[in-house]
């Protein structure tokens, strides 16, 4: 179990926080249902979506099955990915944010494979992501002079998360910027007698 405790707990505790804020939201809440936490900046805002992060959908029913079988199959590739970066030795910082991603998608996968049926609404494998973290900070309308948008209003930050969501973010986001750091190859060159080239 060497190298695998810290990745463990940081999935779990994602796992954790993102399950335990789904269910109160859903269970307290009606859909629709916002209150405000920090003013207009930042609202939890009871929201469900059929599809991927942010919202993002693919159509129909069939649409939706591929999805959720789709999601399986990538957390079970990213899980064997971390696996493997834990064996290999990977940069730590690396093998956390990679548990992040992995969190996250699986965290995803619990609402879209199981609530339709723990809270009796869909069948196994239609149930919808519950989302509620709204970051509206900054609203307004672009100038009329401003090409394609002039006139229309804007909106940052627009879509309605949860943490499961954040924590993929945070984890592509972080090997984004860190990717020199965690990818970097040590170059050892070994001047001595025994490789010197002997020019005849």
């Amino acid at each position: 179990m060497k190298g695998y405790t810290k990745p463990l707990v940081l999935i779990f505790l994602v796992l954790l926080v993102d399950q335990l804020s789904k269910t109160w939201v859903k269970t307290n809440m009606y859909l629709g249902q916002e209150f405000k936490v920090l003013g207009n900046w930042f609202i939890i805002h009871f929201t469900e979506n059929n599809g991927m992060a942010f919202g993002l959908e693919f159509g129909g029913e069939f649409g939706k099955l591929a999805l959720s079988l789709f999601r399986i199959v990538a957390v079970a590739g990213i899980g064997y990915g971390l696996h493997y970066l834990i064996k290999h030795k990977y940069h730590r910082g690396l093998i956390l944010n990679v548990a992040l991603i992995f969190a996250g998608a699986l965290g995803n996968i619990i609402d879209s494979v199981f609530y339709g049926v723990i809270y009796k609404y869909e069948t196994l494998f239609h149930g919808r992501v519950v989302d509620m973290l709204y970051f509206p900070i900054l609203k307004g309308h672009f100038p009329n002079w401003f090409p394609i948008w002039g006139g229309q209003e804007y909106e940052f930050f627009r879509p309605v998360f949860n943490l499961a969501d954040a924590a993929i973010s945070i984890g592509v986001i972080c090997i984004l910027i860190f990717q020199k750091t965690y990818f970097k190859e040590e170059f050892k060159d070994e001047v001595g007698i025994n490789n010197e080239t002997v020019e005849e």
